[in-house]
């Protein structure tokens, strides 16, 4: 471990790694400020909000509907939503939360009080359906429930509105510190079956390795504002939300994401990031960056869904080359960056491992694949997960654990992602990952985006349908023709169908059984 006096210039913040494992600005003037938070929360989301106060307590830290608070103006807010938390509806340490908002400042709020109070926190995700988000909130039983006016919450659950206005206005005593912090849990994508609670403990030092490779790669900086469009309640959401409370960096902050909205944002607070999944860039591609000042636009990180090299390809050659994309899923947190440059020299890479991280390509006998060949991807870092909250986990071998995807490495170490596991199609005894056959449809001129399925095929087993949504002229026929040209002939499908847009959940991943 780097002790407490080396200093390392982390975007333009220079700080210093405690021995306690916690990155601490070095500025003595704060010291004791951050000794406190650190003693009283741990390594906790709390003390992330803490530690941002007694650095950057007039920075602007959440730009939103309701419009700007500082940092400052924040710590204190939470401070007294967690005394009312506390003295109104008895929260403590290892009690649970549910949080179901939408990304404004509530979110955030609520999640900092109940941090505070070592109390676990569990994300919502605010697009199930009434029955699916009952289901969750009984198999959880959360404590009380924080929710937006427009969610209707099931009886007998505990709630409070998340404007938390009257909790602001607490005159209760300051909430006692807890002994532990409490976990944080993000429900799974649910994509291929019920979502499943996935808790973890996030710490300084599991952020750390990422935290550098972010600021290396892609050269996030302090202090700058980021706009997350992302759910919140999403890995992906709340990990970059943690890095922007690492960095002091204002969270510009929408209910529903807007692409031109997003735009207009950037150019009014000079946003130097932008957060987004493939499918709000494809958004952002349609707008067009002609209309709006995005000279202070350097970042925009993807992920939480496959990105792919034609979409990468064009938004760089509109936005330039302020493109990156991260890969992992909600069990083992961010595992690979990819920046501009591998995007370009490597199309499709998910880039490389993040400081601290490493990957593997396993075969089916938990045997080390060689470069090129495609095999089950494992990945170890500080934030993969202990298990799910049913009992069950994922594979591990050797300390890592499966992402459930299928991949290969490069020669360079660049990781690429070639299928989920549970998709790969078999058709005529051929192995096919409908990744690489819905690259070569997204490659025609004529096509948005698509998906490709297998369905029961009496001769072959499995048969390949695509479904193809258009931006141009194309028949079925044409881009059969084009995907025969440019694959193996068993990886071209039978039928292509034609679709106004692609069943997907809320972080935009594609809801392949709703194409069946």
């Amino acid at each position: 471990m780097i002790g407490a006096s080396s200093l390392l210039e982390l975007g333009r913040v220079p700080i210093a790694v405690a021995k306690s494992g916690i990155w601490r600005p070095a500025h003595p003037a704060h010291v004791l400020g951050i000794e406190r938070a650190l003693r009283h929360w741990g390594q906790s989301m709390a003390a992330l909000g803490a530690v941002a106060a007694v650095r950057y307590p007039e920075r602007a830290a959440v730009i939103d509907e309701n419009g700007t608070t500082t940092y400052g103006e924040l710590d204190r807010r939470v401070e007294r939503i967690a005394a009312g938390l506390h003295a109104d509806h008895k929260i403590v340490a290892g009690s649970k939360v549910a949080v179901l908002c939408r990304n404004h400042r509530g979110f955030l709020e609520a999640t900092l009080a109940a941090s505070r109070l070592g109390a676990d926190v569990l994300f919502v995700n605010t697009e199930f359906a009434p029955p699916q988000m009952a289901a969750v909130l009984e198999r959880h039983a959360p404590d009380l429930l924080v929710h937006d006016a427009e969610f209707a919450a099931p009886a007998g659950i505990p709630v409070v509105l998340s404007d938390l206005s009257a909790l602001v206005a607490s005159e209760a005593d300051a909430a006692p510190q807890p002994e532990n912090p409490g976990h944080i849990t993000i429900l799974t994508s649910g994509t291929t079956g019920t979502p499943k609670g996935a808790p973890r403990m996030p710490t300084a030092m599991g952020l750390a390795g990422l935290m550098v490779s972010a600021l290396g790669r892609c050269g996030l900086r302090s202090g700058e504002p980021v706009v997350i469009g992302p759910p919140l309640f999403h890995g992906l959401g709340l990990l970059t939300s943690m890095m922007a409370l690492f960095l002091g960096s204002p969270l510009v902050l929408a209910r529903k994401f807007d692409a031109a909205e997003v735009l207009r944002q950037v150019e009014a607070h000079r946003v130097g990031v932008i957060v987004a999944v493939p499918v709000m860039l494809r958004r952002l591609l349609d707008v067009g960056s002609g209309a709006h000042e995005l000279g202070s636009l350097r970042v925009v990180l993807s992920g939480a869904s496959t990105l792919g090299a034609p979409l990468a390809s064009e938004f760089i050659g509109q936005f330039g080359p302020v493109l990156c994309d991260a890969y992992g899923s909600s069990e083992v947190g961010i595992a690979t960056i990819a920046n501009s440059a591998d995007l370009i020299a490597a199309p499709g890479t998910v880039g490389r491992p993040c400081l601290g991280s490493s990957v593997r390509i396993l075969d089916a006998d938990g045997r080390s694949l060689p470069v090129g060949e495609t095999g089950r991807i494992f990945v170890s870092s500080g934030l993969v997960f202990g298990g799910y909250t049913d009992g069950s986990s994922k594979t591990v071998i050797g300390r890592r654990m499966s992402t459930g995807d299928m991949g290969h490495l490069d020669g360079a170490g660049r990781l690429f992602i070639d299928g989920r596991e549970d998709d790969m199609i078999v058709s005529g005894g051929e192995n096919v990952h409908p990744v690489e056959v819905e690259d070569c449809l997204a490659r025609h001129p004529a096509v948005a985006e698509a998906a490709v399925v297998g369905v029961p095929d009496d001769d072959f087993g499995q048969r390949l349908v695509g479904y193809v949504v258009l931006r141009g002229t194309a028949t079925p026929d044409e881009l059969i023709e084009h995907v025969r040209e440019n694959l193996a002939r068993y990886k071209t499908p039978r039928e292509i169908i034609i679709i106004d847009e692609l069943p997907r959940n809320a972080t935009g991943k594609v809801l392949r059984n709703k194409l069946l």
